[in-house]
């Protein structure tokens, strides 16, 4: 992809030095006519693109990515499938790709269309170290009790934009907790939580993976530690808790993979990537590479409208070597293609490139992922809770075969209507979703 860009840099050079004779700053219109000019090249729906786009209408070279998105013309969908160009200043991509969060470190989801809860929390981040855990119930944001489907927009703007914040919490077996909070910088760790269960007479690894963006040396060495723990507790079973997982680096995906693939994949088509007429020289197809001694012939993944990219091109890379099952509230996100970082003066743009397919030539899922088992997300309760709806649902199935039909309780047929799914997708939109080369 290098060669890719650096073709079109060339070309787009060009122009850019004869626009910059007469001025000394570079002006809104170079930025996005520079912009366009890569995605009329490099673009996965490049021939869609009319040569009536004006690149100028836009105020910067995100809104032209998001522009571009509308000729995203698939077949067998309805309406443009593209719902991820885009572009971003070079600083704060610096910061977000490293894993260097700037906010409270505390992210939140509605339980019923009138319950906060505490989705999960940064462990070094201000809400990490003032011992915030997820389940926690948000009663109060800055003095206001007004806690509700109705004012999603001012909760979004409190909990993910401002500086300062006040919350009262309702904590499960303790007393309620006021807790004042100042956003800060720290450092992201996608590897929340992992642990080894015992069911029945055999043993499973469970693992949260947060995102495939980060400190990849971190997130290896991670990785060699839990399947080294998974191996010598002789774990039969693996669940990877990918619900709020966006995506990032293909690179770590493919690592992970390599972990979970049963010996019989190894050395087998893990994914092949393709990209649009002009590059098809530069499709590729990646084998996978076995790690570790698991030898697994199944694997359950805990889901949700959340889990995008990175995440189900794992999946989807595995299903043709293994059973794979999904729980969760909803199916996923549903995105099959990626991009890579484009420099474009003080700006990354990231048009759709590529897309993705398994060995079995199975990819374009723009619907997302079915589920094997819907169950509500059950954030009452903290990581590792074995009555947790999903972790519960999938080690029933191991122990008996079948997903728990445990009693549901009034919040939790709550969790799982309409309402309450589409409020949640809003809530989760300020996570990074990508697949990035």
């Amino acid at each position: 992809m290098k060669t890719i860009v650096a073709g079109a840099v060339i070309f787009i050079g060009l122009s850019v030095v004869s626009c910059r004779k007469n001025h000394d700053v570079i002006s809104r219109e170079v930025k996005n006519d520079t912009a366009a000019n890569y995605a009329r090249d490099i673009y996965l729906w490049y021939n869609n693109i009319p040569g009536s786009f004006d690149a100028h209408e836009f105020s910067d070279p995100n809104g032209v990515m998001q522009g571009i998105r509308a000729f995203s013309e698939e077949p067998g969908f309805n309406t443009p499938v593209d719902r991820w160009s885009f572009a971003m200043l070079k600083s704060e991509w610096d910061k977000l790709s490293s894993g260097i969060g700037g906010d409270f470190g505390m992210n939140v989801f509605f339980f019923t269309n009138s319950d906060l809860r505490v989705s999960y929390v940064e462990p070094e981040s201000p809400a990490g170290k003032a011992g915030i855990k997820r389940s926690w119930h948000i009663k109060q944001i800055n003095g206001n009790g007004n806690i509700n489907s109705g004012n999603a927009a001012g909760i979004i703007q409190a909990v993910y934009q401002s500086t300062t914040g006040t919350f009262l919490f309702g904590r499960p077996n303790a007393a309620d907790t006021t807790i004042a909070l100042k956003a800060a910088s720290y450092k992201e760790h996608p590897l929340l939580f992992d642990t080894v269960y015992n069911t029945g007479s055999t043993k499973t690894g469970y693992f949260v993976f947060n995102s495939f963006l980060g400190d990849t040396s971190e997130i290896r060495d991670g990785f060699i530690r839990i399947f080294e723990k998974f191996s010598n507790e002789h774990v039969q079973d693996v669940v990877v808790d990918l619900r709020y997982n966006g995506g990032g680096y293909v690179s770590v995906q493919n690592l992970l993979a390599n972990y979970l693939v049963p010996s019989a994949g190894n050395q087998q088509v893990m994914l092949t990537e393709e990209f649009n007429a002009r590059y098809k020289s530069f499709n590729v197809t990646e084998n996978f590479n076995k790690k570790g001694n698991l030898d697994l012939n199944r694997l359950f993944f805990i889901v949700s409208q959340s889990t995008a990219s990175a995440s189900e091109l794992l999946i989807n890379s595995l299903m043709p070597y293994m059973d794979v099952h999904l729980v969760g509230p909803t199916r996923t996100h549903g995105k099959p293609v990626g991009f890579y970082p484009i420099p474009v003066f003080d700006w990354y743009i990231f048009p759709v490139s590529f897309r993705t397919i398994n060995r079995n030539g199975e990819g374009n899922y723009f619907n997302g992922l079915d589920l094997s088992h819907q169950v509500a997300d059950g954030l009452d309760k903290d990581w590792g809770d074995a009555g947790e709806q999903c972790l519960s649902s999938v080690l029933n199935f191991i122990n008996n075969g079948s997903f728990a039909r445990m009693a549901v309780s009034p919040q939790q047929r709550l969790s799982l209507t309409e309402e309450v799914l589409s409020l949640n997708a809003r809530m989760g939109q300020p996570k990074f979703r990508g697949m990035i080369r």
